[in-house]
């Protein structure tokens, strides 16, 4: 298909990742008379999955869930690897056509939306050419996720220009990096340091992981054997309907059951761990201060990172880092970790709307000083969505809810005659805990003042509930005493 050469649009969609094609997809099957566009900033669609190419990258939840509903994920491994994730979401926008639909290399500076022509004008930079451009549409959806693409966080090190090896962060991977035989510290307890660990860990010298405290790990197997005996006697796409229910009913179970039975669960996830490693196991390396799925649950396939400790090529040290050497590392305990390269896996830096500027009539809009409706729309923003995964389970589970519920409003202002669409909320409903408060984790807490407020009621808060979101989203009338309808002029 031909790009798009027109700048008007019905729809605008910021970001062509996971869930702006996502998005763009739902549109085309529910909507296909309108005009969609898709902005994106890298020259590749993809989004996490483009961008992230350090060794092992991979999903963090079963494919099952994290693949899309109206294209559920057709292969038996568990976990798929960055490659498959990223070809994933190109044959989808392929196949439901919204890949000729997206502009690449388009940097979105300004959103402003004009109530006297009800309509978004959004302002892009094409960092090639060094021009700027607009757009306008009557509908703007912004599908930027939450971090910093740019960059990623990173403490202050002391000493940290003393040191005469590479050190890498692995949002910034660089293409080729050699490590066949040296000693590599990895800085990082979460899923990218768990990942990374064993991955590097077969061509290294020895791969040491430091953390300042433990988390919660999970091994499961890579393999879905029931599906594939399964498929033996029933057709592949029953057979992958069914095994998506089950994972969705067993990520929920495990969530539920670590809030309302927080030791029971700590003691199985702890003792999974012991089992793995063996007798004589150091579990203080595993022992995390907090209770279970206060922070995200790291998942490990066939638990390859306790297969690369137990081999002696990959270790585990907890401990706070003093400073930067030449050499490497010297800890608060006094020891020293020489390495030859340093990977800093110390999480994302957050970020809302891709980092642009966000305006309703000539007046800022800031995400953090305002509350969700129903954790699709924004308050006192019109026209607007902002597709947020879960944080309790798969991403997508979330995105796929979100966009099929825009696509209802979308029908509801069709058929009504309405052309505006803005919630609005009680002057005392907004709260100080962010829409992630429930997690513990550090870049939760570094991101906070950035990220959408929680509301005190629904459909104000942010439940991470999938059963209740799926009747909110979806079963519930579109028309809203929260939500102000005007209607065509």
């Amino acid at each position: 298909m031909d790009q798009e050469t027109s700048s008007t649009f019905d729809v605008l969609i910021i970001g062509a990742g996971l869930s702006g094609i996502g998005m763009a997809c739902h549109l085309a099957m529910e909507h296909p008379q309108l005009r969609v566009a898709l902005i994106e900033r890298r020259a590749a669609m993809g989004g996490t999955w483009d961008l992230f190419r350090y060794p092992g990258v991979r999903s963090d939840s079963d494919m099952f869930t994290f693949g899309y509903a109206f294209r559920p994920w057709h292969a038996l491994d568990v976990m798929a690897d960055g490659d498959a994730i990223r070809h994933y979401v190109i044959d989808t926008a392929r196949e439901y056509g919204v890949d000729g639909k997206i502009h690449y290399g388009l940097k979105v500076l300004t959103s402003s939306w004009s109530s006297a022509q009800r309509r978004w004008r959004v302002q892009v930079l094409d960092e090639a050419r060094g021009e700027t451009r607009d757009f306008s549409a009557r509908f703007l959806i912004v599908c930027t996720g939450y971090y910093n693409y740019d960059r990623g966080y990173l403490p202050v090190f002391p000493g940290i220009d003393r040191y005469q090896g590479q050190c890498v962060h692995p949002q910034q991977w660089p293409p080729g990096l050699d490590y066949r035989g040296k000693r590599v510290v990895v800085i990082g307890s979460g899923a990218t340091a768990v990942t990374l660990v064993p991955a590097m860990a077969g061509d290294a010298a020895h791969v040491t992981m430091v953390q300042r405290s433990p988390s919660y790990i999970l091994s499961l197997p890579s393999y879905d054997k029931i599906s594939a005996v399964m498929q033996r006697v029933l057709p592949k796409s029953l057979v992958f309907r069914m095994a998506r229910r089950r994972n969705i009913f067993l990520t929920r179970f495990i969530y539920k059951a670590a809030r309302r039975w927080p030791d029971k669960v700590r003691a199985f996830l702890i003792g999974g761990v012991r089992r793995k490693l063996g007798e004589g196991a150091d579990m203080r390396h595993f022992t995390p201060a907090y209770e279970p799925w206060d922070q995200r649950l790291c998942i490990v396939p066939d638990g390859d990172l306790f297969a690369a400790i137990k081999s002696g090529k990959a270790s585990v040290v907890t401990d706070c880092i003093a400073r930067f050497t030449e050499r490497g590392i010297q800890l608060t305990s006094g020891d020293e970790l020489d390495a030859d390269i340093v990977i800093t896996a110390t999480g994302l830096s957050m970020q809302t709307l891709g980092g642009m500027n966000l305006e309703v009539d000539g007046q800022p809009r800031v995400m953090g000083e305002l509350i969700t409706y129903k954790s699709v729309l924004l308050q006192d923003t019109p026209n607007f969505a902002y597709i947020f995964g879960y944080s309790n389970a798969a991403w997508t589970l979330k995105a796929d809810l979100a966009a099929k519920y825009v696509c209802r409003l979308l029908a509801h202002m069709r058929e009504s005659g309405i052309e505006v669409v803005t919630p609005r909320a009680p002057d005392d409903e907004r709260q100080a805990e962010s829409i992630l408060g429930a997690l513990t984790s550090g870049y939760v807490q570094r991101g906070a003042p950035v990220l959408p407020k929680q509301g005190r009621s629904l459909p104000w808060r942010v439940l991470n509930n999938y059963e209740r979101d799926c009747e909110m989203l979806l079963k519930q009338p579109v028309a809203d005493e929260a939500l102000e309808m005007v209607t065509a002029r």
